[in-house]
C-alpha cells in the first residue's frame, strides 16, 4: 500500500482512494475514443456510437467529482459543460429513436 501511496504521491488512504477514482475516470473517458474509434472502423467511416455518450457521462460524473474533492475549479468547470453537452446528446438520440418509431 505504502509503494502504491507513494508512486501516485497519496498523503493518505483518502487521497490515495481519491486517485484511484481520478484515475477510474480518465480510463472511462479514454474508453470513449478507443470505442468511437472501432466503430469508424468497422463502418469504414466516422460514427459516434451511443456508447461513446455514456463513456462519455460516465467519466466527466467520476472526473467531476474528483475535481471537486481537488477543490480545482478550472477541472470542475471543464467537466460540468461536458457532463450536460453529453446528457444533451443522449437526449437528443433518445428523442430521435422515439419520433423514428411514431407511425
Amino acid at each position: 500500500m505504502q509503494i502504491l501511496m507513494s508512486a501516485l504521491g497519496a498523503q493518505t488512504r483518502a487521497e490515495l482512494i481519491w486517485i484511484l477514482v481520478g484515475l477510474g475516470g480518465q480510463a472511462l473517458f479514454m474508453m470513449r475514443f478507443l470505442i468511437q474509434w472501432i466503430a469508424s472502423e468497422k463502418a469504414r467511416r466516422s460514427v459516434v456510437p451511443v456508447a461513446f455518450w455514456w463513456f462519455s457521462i460516465g467519466g466527466a460524473a467520476i472526473l467531476l467529482a474528483y475535481a471537486i474533492y481537488r477543490a480545482d475549479p478550472v477541472f470542475i468547470l471543464g467537466q460540468s459543460l461536458g457532463f450536460f453537452i453529453y446528457t444533451r446528446n443522449l437526449w437528443l438520440i433518445h428523442a430521435e429513436r422515439r419520433r423514428d418509431r411514431l407511425p
